[in-house]
Order: C-alpha cells, then sequence, then structure tokens
C-alpha cells in the first residue's frame, strides 16, 4: 500500500495561503491511512476501513468544490478518542496520526478562525 500523499504530508509543511489545499490534502492522506490492510476499526465508530473511507470521501469532496463543511464534521475526526485516533493506536500509526493532526490543527484555525 502507499501512502504518497501521508508522506508528503508529513515530510512537507502547511501552505497556509492556500488552506482548502492543506485540507485537502490532509484528508487525503487519512484516506490512505485508514485503508492500510489490517487496520482494527474495534475502537472506532466505523465497521471498516470503507465506512470509514465513504465518509471522510464526503468531505474530501466537499472541499474540492471548495464548500466548506461544519467544523464539527471534520475536527470530530482528529479529536481526542475520536474515531482516526481510536483506528490508528489499535492499528499501529499512532505517531503519523499525531502528526497529521497536529497539520489538521494548522489548517482549522486558518478556516474556521472564529469557532
Amino acid at each position: 500500500m502507499k501512502l504518497d500523499r501521508t508522506k508528503e504530508l508529513l515530510h512537507g509543511s502547511i501552505n497556509e495561503l492556500e488552506p482548502y489545499e492543506a485540507l485537502v490534502h490532509i484528508l487525503e492522506s487519512v484516506i490512505e491511512l485508514v485503508k492500510i490492510p489490517g487496520n482494527d476499526f474495534c475502537w472506532s465508530y466505523w465497521e471498516n476501513s470503507d465506512e470509514a473511507a465513504r465518509e471522510i470521501t464526503k468531505l474530501l469532496t466537499m472541499v474540492k468544490s471548495y464548500t466548506l463543511p461544519e467544523r464539527v464534521e471534520v475536527s470530530v475526526l482528529f479529536a481526542p478518542t475520536g474515531p482516526l485516533q481510536e483506528v490508528s493506536l489499535s492499528s499501529g500509526w499512532a505517531k503519523p496520526f499525531l502528526k497529521v493532526a497536529e497539520k489538521y490543527d494548522q489548517v482549522e484555525k486558518l478556516l474556521w478562525p472564529n469557532s
């Protein structure tokens, strides 16, 4: 399984002048992560990787069309003990998840400054 978008995100920086594109990159990365074969979804509210990818893809589609979802719809994914963290902890990619979540925190402040 290739994790190209995730590797780019982890080793690069967020372009604060293009927050929508940055959020697209983050969401594409988490889709790659949830699709890693053998992920354990027992502690998340998702049944499996397909369900997780569908939910994230809906948000991704909105952001790609420059429609900003409600902040909570996206932030819940990255919250402590949220579904992504639960999958990451039970599947062995907790450290990369924390780095992706840090990038999300940067973008969240840019896209939802008054939240």
